[in-house]
Parts: structure tokens; C-alpha cells; sequence
């Protein structure tokens, strides 16, 4: 038997005790070493997610772990490798999102693995729980990609979670100088500036509009609405009004690209969208990033990294690393075994 956290209905979570599952000629069983809190996971368990025929939605994606098992199909992954799993890579089995598995346990069944494709080699000198950040921060990673970014354009991150505090983090790689965070939070932006921001905002304390004109200035008005410096919004916090907000003072031809998911249909003003020609752009997961991710996982200065994940925990003590990631004051909860 093994420990696996299912979510069995609305803000049902459990760690359950299930067999240990079957390899496959074409599989392969990882040990767990570390796995990441996803925002997606505190959303699907709010709306109590099932499976079909309301089987328990197993959770957990961003993961890190050592090989144990493989089937006797499968040559190219041997017992003792290291590795970070792509939860995307079978796109009908995504694990931790729908599928039959979730990395959330003691052991994770990967089926009928590709190398490179279902999972990517991490040396021996990496932390499990740093390999662990590859999925997060390709997630933002992605983001900063869709923007296309131009020179050194005025952007703001709507939203200083993990993915928000990611999109900060690759902005500052880029060499981008002028990057404002928002969050409600001041934790947040605390380790927001740490990674990179100049700016940061509040807006339950400032007026968002006046702050981002102090920051980047007033572009030329719109038939006779001002309008503010930005070049990019990033929506990394799925706030409606923000999403308003921004088409009522965005400039002519601003972007806006949208990560964050919205659970219910939001109105937008596109009228506003139309005469200002704002291009509203979305990112999903990660088509090309992980390589490159890991690749600077396997390179960057811990300390550069540091204010990105705010707390860790044993998986024996889950509850209380899923109560954390709940928090405002959290950002990246890591869940090591």
C-alpha cells in the first residue's frame, strides 16, 4: 500500500491508502521526492473536481522523484534515475488534472514513457525540491513568452502567487527595468521585490490607475480617456476588476496576457478592447519551456531563487502544507517526502 491525496468532493481532501500500482511493460514507477502546492489544486478541490463515474480526482503535478521500476519495454530509463515529470506529456492521462494518477503519493505510475517527453533527467547535484519548481515556473515562463516582449517595455504582473512571482522572476532575466507587481498582499510583494520588481502596488490601499501613472507615466488619451505608460499587463491573478480596469485605462495597442484561470465567463468592455486595438493574448502551460527552466534550475544561484517558496513541509504533515498554501502570506508551498 501507499499514501495518495485524492480530493473526494468541495474541500474534501484526503490522504487516501491505495495499492501500489501495477508496471506495465512500457512504465514506469517513481518515488516521489518533492512536489509543489499548484493554485490549480486549491481550485479543484474548492469545486470538489471528480472523475468520471465520481471516482476521487488524484492531485499533485509539479514533481521531482527517482526512478524505482521500470517495465520491461522501456530501455532508455534505468532504475536510479533522476527526474522531473511533465504532467502534460500524455494528453490523455495529465497527471494530477483529471487523470488516474497524481504525484501527490509515495510512488507516481508514469505509462508507456517517452524520455524527454513524459519525463526530463535532472543531475545528481539538484535538489529534489528545486527540480520540483521546473513545472511553476515554466507556467510563467510561458507567459513572459506570449507577451513577445520588445526592448525594455513598461510591464505590470496582476498577482503575486507562484506563477505571478515567476513571471517577475524571468521579466528580471530578460533585463526588462520596469516591472510592477500587484498584489493585495504585502508578503507577496515583499518577495516580489526580491525577485525583481521595482514597483510594486496594493491596490486595497492605492489607486491602481494613479499608481501606474507615477510608475509609467500617461500615454496619449483614447477619445478623451487618459490612458496609462504600461506596454503589458500580465493577468496572473484571475481578478475580474483588474481585467476591467485595464481595458478602461490600457493605451493604444497595450497587451494583455492572460495565465491566470477564470472558473466562471467574465464581461468585458470590447468596445474599449476595439478602439484602443489592446491585444488580449493567452498562455497555457508550457509547450516549449521546460527544457529551458531546468536548465536554469540547474544553473542559478540559490539565493536568487530563495523568496520564491515561502514554506516546506514533510509529506507526513500534508494538511498543514495545504492549509499554508491557502494563505495570503504564502507563495510557492513545497511538499518534500
Amino acid at each position: 500500500m501507499m499514501k495518495l491525496v485524492n480530493i473526494h468532493g468541495a474541500n474534501d481532501v484526503r490522504v487516501d491508502d491505495v495499492p501500489l500500482p501495477e508496471v506495465g511493460s512500457g512504465d514506469v514507477l517513481l518515488k516521489i521526492d518533492a512536489c509543489g502546492i499548484c493554485g490549480s489544486d486549491l481550485t479543484f478541490a474548492k469545486y470538489g473536481m471528480q472523475r468520471e463515474g465520481g471516482k476521487p480526482w488524484p492531485l499533485g503535478h509539479e514533481a521531482a522523484g527517482t526512478v524505482v521500476k521500470v517495465g520491461n519495454a522501456v530501455t532508455d530509463i534505468p532504475v536510479g534515475l533522476r527526474a522531473v515529470i511533465n504532467p502534460m506529456g500524455a494528453y490523455d492521462n495529465i497527471i494530477g488534472n483529471g487523470g488516474s494518477e497524481g504525484a501527490f503519493g509515495d510512488f507516481l505510475l508514469l505509462r508507456n514513457v517517452k524520455r524527454d517527453t513524459h519525463l526530463l533527467p535532472i543531475s545528481d547535484a539538484m535538489p529534489a525540491a528545486r527540480a520540483a519548481l521546473v513545472e511553476p515556473l515554466s507556467v510563467a515562463l510561458h507567459g513572459v513568452n506570449q507577451a513577445q516582449l520588445r526592448g525594455d517595455e513598461k510591464v505590470v504582473v496582476y498577482g503575486a502567487g507562484p506563477i505571478g512571482l515567476g513571471a517577475v522572476f524571468w521579466l528580471s532575466r530578460r533585463g526588462i527595468g520596469n516591472i510592477v507587481a500587484v498584489d493585495l498582499s504585502d508578503d507577496r510583494l515583499a518577495r516580489a521585490r526580491l525577485l525583481g520588481a521595482t514597483h510594486t502596488i496594493n491596490p486595497g490601499r492605492e489607486d491602481l490607475k494613479g499608481a501606474l501613472v507615477a510608475i509609467h507615466g500617461e500615454a496619449a488619451p483614447m477619445f478623451g480617456a487618459s490612458t496609462v505608460g504600461t506596454d503589458i499587463f500580465m493577468d496572473m491573478a484571475g481578478a475580474p476588476a483588474l481585467l476591467e480596469q485595464t481595458l478602461a485605462f490600457g493605451k493604444y495597442r497595450a497587451r494583455i496576457v492572460l495565465t491566470a484561470v477564470y472558473p466562471s465567463p467574465v464581461q468585458l468592455d470590447l468596445q474599449s478592447l476595439l478602439i484602443r486595438e489592446i491585444s488580449l493574448i493567452p498562455a497555457v502551460g508550457y509547450p516549449t519551456e521546460l527544457p529551458e527552466v531546468l536548465a536554469t534550475l540547474e544553473a542559478v544561484d540559490e539565493a536568487e531563487l530563495a523568496p520564491y517558496v515561502s514554506h516546506s513541509f514533510a509529506f507526513a504533515n500534508f494538511e498543514d502544507a495545504w492549509k499554508t498554501a491557502k494563505l495570503s502570506t504564502s507563495a510557492k508551498v513545497m511538499v518534500t517526502f
